[in-house]
């Protein structure tokens, strides 16, 4: 899959998330999602880690009167490479997609990892 149709699907995927995830995410400032190839492991992490997504930023559960909204956007990335070696269709990238995505936004949300499996997006 091309660049160009993994962000297709990107778009597709971020359109059929749930509605109220969908009216929930059209509230968010200053968060961008972007592409990337690879996840590129940090000092500590596994050596066998193989990320599909990453949140990176302060979820809105933690952020105090000190935070300024005009600080660098939060950050959602999808790691191409991982998500089309996880999957051997075009649907499954799409849905794969779906899963990471709605998984960070609950990160941005201050939704942890436990409750997300509970809730069946872990």
């Amino acid at each position: 899959m091309s660049v160009r149709e993994f962000e297709d699907a990107v778009n597709e995927a971020i359109d059929r998330i749930p509605e109220e995830l969908a009216r929930q995410m059209a509230t968010m400032a200053n968060v961008a999602v972007v592409v990337e190839d690879e996840y590129l492991p940090r000092p500590g992490d596994d050596p066998g880690l193989e990320l599909l997504g990453l949140y990176e930023g302060i979820p809105l559960t933690e952020r105090g009167s000190w935070w300024d909204a005009g600080s660098l956007p939060d950050r959602i990335s999808l790691f191409r490479g991982p998500i089309l070696r996880a999957c051997s269709s075009r649907e499954e990238v799409v849905h794969e997609i779906k899963v990471t995505v709605v998984h960070e936004v609950a990160h941005y949300f201050g939704i942890d990892d436990v409750r997300l499996h509970e809730l069946g997006w872990g």
